[in-house]
């Protein structure tokens, strides 16, 4: 069973994993719904600023020390960057920011793809943004529907602002094995950030234990939405986690983050959310653990 809400679990009981030389807590904290009510980045309304900058901090009080962010995580008024400097800075010693570029969206919210060379403007963004000197990680996030692509010009862009002091570690997101070998023959890939879930194809499956193989953290996002990705959970939730989160006196999102970290010691989780209850629910289901008929029942 899941401990009594008296009792407040932190995000150490979900165990460690390092990116590179950085340790961070298997639960970790994505920002992205952290700007807007909804989740349809420039046509959503603005949250409550001091609603976000509270869950921020109640994020690091339960010990989480990974936040996952981006540039283009903005609303009209809000920026995730902005809040995350504006609720945590001066920063922690262990808090590990890990944030992306590749896509870019202009005030008005549209898309657009950076180049190679664009690629150094991004990352001075971030670091405006965050007001760091450097950045802890950062993902080369790549278009969907694109696994058979190059990525040597522009990982080896990101390669060159990490000798530069600029960057310490590197990530790929959206990718496929193909492309992350071809990146780590540029330079060393601490993780992988790909949409995972009970639900996510074999392929995946295959890929994330590839990535443990390695040595390489798999990140998932989406673990708890699923295919309702940006839009969060629409579904109806399937018989076997309700029957398990019947079993622990959990909920279904808790059921789904706790099996996500169980496929491997390399698997990180960055639920998100602006709620802070559902914070403190994400944060306790890395004290979940799941037994081998639980398991079992969730893979059929």
């Amino acid at each position: 069973m899941m401990a009594s809400s008296s009792e407040t679990i932190t995000a150490s009981a979900s165990g460690t994993w390092k990116l590179g030389d950085l340790t961070v807590n298997r639960i970790g904290f994505g920002s992205m719904r952290l700007p807007q009510n909804g989740t349809a980045f420039a046509d959503a309304t603005p949250s409550d600023r001091g609603r976000a900058l509270h869950v921020l901090r109640r994020a690091v009080d339960l010990g989480v020390n990974h936040i996952d962010t981006a540039a283009f995580y903005f609303s009209p008024l809000r920026s995730a960057n902005e809040l995350i400097n504006s609720a945590l800075a001066p920063y922690a010693d262990d808090l590990v920011i890990t944030t992306k570029v590749g896509p870019g969206r202009d005030p008005s919210g549209a898309w657009a793809w950076a180049t190679p060379e664009q690629l150094r403007g991004q990352v001075e963004e971030n670091l405006r943004q965050l007001g760091r000197d450097h950045l802890d990680v950062v993902n080369l996030r790549l278009p969907a529907g694109q696994a058979s692509a190059s990525v040597a010009d522009h990982f080896g862009a990101l390669s060159e602002l990490r000798e530069a002091g600029l960057i310490r570690h590197l990530g790929i997101s959206n990718t496929s094995p193909e492309q992350l070998d071809e990146a780590r023959a540029i330079a060393p890939v601490v993780c992988v950030q790909n949409a995972y879930g009970i639900d996510a194809p074999a392929d995946q499956h295959a890929f994330l234990r590839t990535c443990g193989d390695q040595g390489i953290a798999f990140v998932p996002f989406f673990a708890i939405a699923g295919e309702g990705r940006e839009g969060g959970a629409s579904r109806a939730e399937s018989e076997a986690v309700l029957t398990v989160a019947r079993r622990h006196g959990a909920t279904p999102a808790q059921v789904r983050l706790a099996w996500t970290l169980h496929q491997g010691p390399h698997v990180l989780a960055i639920p998100g959310t602006g709620n802070p209850d559902h914070l403190a629910e994400n944060v306790a289901a890395g004290a979940l653990r799941l037994t081998a008929g639980d398991l079992a029942l969730l893979t059929r």
